[in-house]
């Protein structure tokens, strides 16, 4: 009985995931190299994968680590993937990796984040940039997002908000049709929510957003100074800890050289 609740609920999991990645049964069979009928049947229960057959699958649909767990639990398996706390100990190479890419990148900010967006380290250029963010908005398992585009945030300060929370929806939205989070949906429907700042510029005509290389986040510092900065995410290409695969760094670049000689000064000033 247990057995074959696992195999059920396997299948169904496995037919979502195929049908996420807009896959038919022939598409994957194919990928995979399988027959589609042994693949109707493990989607139905009538047939048992073995734990490679799990993994196997799994990797021709691009199913993140912690969802490829939940899938060999589903199937009657033990996890492949630990998940460790961001301070254990077997975590310590990965953590001075962080480190040393956030110094590394300064005078400019860089910042790493979890699956959900919550800051998780940052390099001293990140504080400067978040003076005046109402404390609410900057205690404990702080919302990178949500300090982006709240009203009690960097908002206001956002020169071009509309580009930006565009940018930032679409993000999420990818996120969230990539792998189904609940925290994710939620956080995509408040960032929704929230009101564009008095005098907002109207977006940019889609095709002049389009014929440029980024996005940029045009930001208002405290002292009036604009700053005009692109973004780059880095990842752990061969994570094997869950929480460290959905590990990012967010690093952000000048624009133009009045925001990398800006971000300078702001450096040697602290």
């Amino acid at each position: 009985m247990t057995t074959a609740l696992h195999h059920s609920s396997f299948g169904a999991l496995l037919q979502s995931w195929r049908h996420r990645r807009r896959f038919s049964q022939l598409d994957l069979a194919t990928a995979a190299g399988v027959s589609q009928r042994h693949l109707s049947f493990v989607e139905t229960g009538r047939a048992s994968p073995s734990r490679d057959m799990v993994l196997h699958l799994a990797d021709h649909l691009g199913v993140p680590a912690r969802e490829r767990n939940a899938l060999l639990l589903a199937a009657g398996f033990a996890p492949v993937l630990k998940e460790r706390g961001h301070d254990h100990p077997d975590l310590a190479p990965a953590r001075r990796a962080v480190d040393a890419i956030l110094r590394g990148h300064e005078p400019y900010p860089a910042l790493a984040v979890d699956r959900h967006w919550t800051m998780v380290a940052t390099n001293t250029a990140v504080a400067p940039l978040l003076a005046g963010v109402a404390p609410s908005l900057l205690a404990p398992a702080a919302n990178v997002l949500r300090i982006s585009l709240h009203p009690d945030g960097l908002g206001s300060r956002i020169r071009n908000w509309r580009d930006w929370r565009a940018h930032v929806l679409a993000r999420v939205t990818k996120q969230v049709e990539s792998m189904p989070d609940p925290v994710l949906l939620a956080l995509l429907e408040e960032l929704r929510s929230y009101p564009a700042p008095t005098g907002a510029r109207p977006p940019t005509p889609t095709a002049d957003l389009y014929g440029g290389f980024a996005v940029l986040l045009e930001l208002q510092t405290e002292q009036k100074r604009p700053l005009r900065l692109i973004s780059t995410t880095t990842v752990f290409g061969t994570a094997l800890d869950v929480g460290l695969s959905e590990l990012a760094i967010e690093s952000f670049f000048p624009a133009d050289a009045e925001t990398a000689q800006a971000l300078i000064e702001v450096s040697k000033s602290r």
